[in-house]
């Protein structure tokens, strides 16, 4: 079985992707998972709202360079031990898993020294910054497979978006000719900042030695779904974009027009701008019978004209709608759910738990993480990038892989 086949066979399945969901309802008895959030900013302080609401989850430490940051962060679990170096938060024996949400640039040294720490690792996207960088995670997670590593590629948790792949797999939308995604803003990405020696450490997006900007804060997302939803990676890759808008000092691109193929000759684009905020956040799957147009939180399924009046049955898609998806207009996507981080962050906790394994694993992230990186290449560049023309990157041995799965136990805690 080669790499790709584990991944699809080893999937969570429906069932286990509810089970997980159920555990933020109160009441349940669970085992206890004491975690560390590494990284105390806008999207750390989001999912320590999330794990404080999450019962069989104590928020046990936090860490960031920053001491307001810190504080922010406190207020929301008070519980929690403060750290500014983080590797002090590693050596707290009790910790049992961590969250990182730090810049992108940090994360191959922090995910590494995690998993030499044995902390199960939740790594938010985009996984590293580099080729170098995403074989050595591979690596390292290779080496502890009793470990769960996991991206916060949470879409991929997301009933909804898990609905509108296997319609896509399915084949009912026909043959898939192109994907559109989108990302759109109006306002200038720049956080406010206290004294300007913060500057970049606070605006860490907009500088290119922390991260891709646009590319791999926002336009990561939509590359991973795409990525998933064909079950491919792009063979080839090209990318327009500059700072034509905000003269400010960033070195990020304040736009970014990207162009995918893939191997089956289906394109995927995607556009991130911050100067029109229309529609803001969509993905349009055009197949020769019908079009899905996705938001973060619906989808509705659109019937092309000639395929009217055939007798077609869609899962998720139901009877109430179905006549209104003949007739060409569009008809709602059933699917239940929650917010995806959350589903991401019960499927981190089941997989700990029981042993299940995650979507959005460490091997996926790094495809991912590639086709950032590549974009970024063709963006600097200028010309068009070949996914045949980098290494590959190297996966562990299936049956390491799956063997983890099965040794994978948490430890009850009183907490």
């Amino acid at each position: 079985m080669d790499r790709r086949s584990f991944v699809k066979n080893s999937l969570v399945s429906g069932l286990a992707l509810l089970s997980a969901k159920s555990i933020f309802a109160a009441g349940i008895s669970s085992p206890k998972l004491n975690i560390g959030i590494i990284g105390s900013g806008n999207r750390g302080q989001g999912l320590a709202h999330i794990l404080r609401d999450f019962e069989p989850i104590h928020v046990g430490a936090l860490a960031d360079t920053l001491p307001f940051r810190l504080e922010e962060a406190r207020a929301i679990a008070p519980g929690a031990s403060p750290y500014k170096d983080y590797r002090k938060l590693l050596d707290d024996k009790s910790i049992d898993a961590v969250v990182i949400a730090t810049p992108m640039s940090t994360h191959e040294q922090i995910a590494i020294d995690a998993l030499d720490a044995g902390k199960h690792v939740y790594c938010e996207k985009t996984l590293v910054k580099g080729l170098h960088g995403i074989q050595h995670i591979l690596d390292k997670e290779a080496a502890a497979p009793q470990l769960v590593f996991q991206s916060g590629h949470q879409y991929r948790s997301s009933p909804l978006y898990n609905e509108v792949r296997s319609m896509v797999q399915s084949g009912y939308l026909g043959d898939i000719t192109a994907i559109h995604c989108q990302w759109n803003r109006n306002n200038s990405w720049r956080k406010p900042v206290p004294d300007p020696s913060l500057e970049r450490q606070i605006n860490w997006r907009l500088y290119r030695e922390f991260s891709g900007g646009l590319v791999s804060e926002l336009m990561s997302h939509h590359m991973d779904f795409v990525n998933w939803v064909s079950d491919s990676t792009p063979s080839r890759i090209c990318a327009l974009g500059g700072i034509d808008h905000w003269k400010d000092g960033r070195e990020n691109a304040d736009n970014v027009h990207a162009l995918f193929e893939y191997p089956s000759g289906m394109d995927a684009s995607f556009t991130c701008t911050t100067t029109n905020g229309y529609e803001d956040f969509q993905i349009k799957i055009l197949g020769s019978n019908a079009t899905i147009v996705m938001q973060r939180s619906d989808a509705k399924i659109f019937i092309e004209q000639q395929s009217r009046g055939k007798k077609i049955i869609v899962d998720g898609v139901t009877g109430a709608t179905a006549t209104a998806w003949q007739r060409g207009e569009g008809a709602t996507i059933e699917a239940p759910g929650q917010n995806p981080t959350k589903d991401a962050l019960a499927e981190f906790y089941d997989a700990i738990v029981h042993g299940t394994a995650v979507k959005s694993n460490v091997y996926e992230a790094a495809n991912t993480a590639k086709s950032v990186q590549l974009t970024l290449n063709a963006l600097d560049k200028q010309k068009v990038v070949y996914w045949k023309d980098y290494p590959e990157l190297a996966y562990a041995p299936v049956d390491q892989q799956k063997n983890a799965l099965k040794d994978k136990k948490m430890i009850a805690r009183s907490i």
